[in-house]
């Protein structure tokens, strides 16, 4: 089973640079002593497929003892279990709002990428940011991603937000999510949230990040979604 890769800010810069470029993996060269003769492998023919979820601490798995529960490692179980050649990458980091995301794409985009899962806004809805600077944002990132890499599967996750913030705005926010989705021809996670969001056993004592069960129902809400655009690169 592939490792699930858990990244941070400053490792992402340095591991997902270090990444292949979905070429064809060859193994060094073993040199056998007593007869000084060396053998060179034959190359593997397995590309390496990636999936990287760039959101904020949804994302990341903020509050669970081990981060590999939260969604994105668990979509990573489902992708072995049915043996996709596919390895997620968690670039997801506490309290990243919009902005944040477009300060740290470049280091992101500088590896091949087939599948980027962005979920971010969040945080922009819960500190009453205006909804249309989160928009603005969201497509910079679309357009970024989708210059350097032509060839990506952009997943949008759309998030919403509790009542006491404004019917208006909340209404706004949520609309903006679907907005994207259907401009720049998305797929579409309608409510990254759905069957968690509000339901207290699902939900840490912040009443805002999911339990370890709470991932589990993201996770298996997320993956049919995922799972055509996996087959359709496979």
């Amino acid at each position: 089973m592939r490792t699930f890769l858990l990244v941070c800010c400053f490792l992402i810069s340095i591991s997902l640079g270090s990444c292949n470029n979905k070429t064809s993996k060859t193994t060094t060269t073993s040199t056998q002593v007593d007869s000084e003769t060396s053998e060179i492998t034959e190359p593997s023919d397995t590309i390496n497929n990636t999936i990287l979820f760039f959101g904020d601490s949804l994302t990341a798995g903020y509050g669970l003892d081990n981060p590999e529960n939260a969604f994105p490692g668990l979509i990573q179980k489902m992708i072995d279990s049915i043996q996709l050649n596919y390895t997620v990458v968690n670039a997801g980091i506490s309290g990243e709002t919009t902005s944040g995301g477009k300060n740290r794409l470049d280091w992101i985009l500088e590896t091949d990428i087939d599948i980027f899962v962005l979920e971010l806004g969040a945080n922009d809805g819960l500190r009453g940011l205006p909804v249309s600077e989160t928009k603005n944002n969201l497509q910079d990132i679309i357009d970024r991603v989708q210059s350097k890499i032509p060839d990506v599967q952009i997943v949008l996750a759309g998030m919403q937000l509790p009542p006491n913030l404004g019917t208006q705005y909340t209404q706004d926010f949520k609309q903006t999510f679907y907005d994207l989705a259907k401009k720049n021809d998305l797929t579409l996670i309608p409510f990254l949230l759905e069957d968690v969001g509000g339901i207290a056993k699902l939900n840490q004592s912040d009443g805002i990040h999911p339990t370890a069960d709470g991932h589990k129902i993201i996770a298996k809400n997320i993956f049919p979604i995922l799972k055509p655009l996996m087959y359709s690169n496979d």
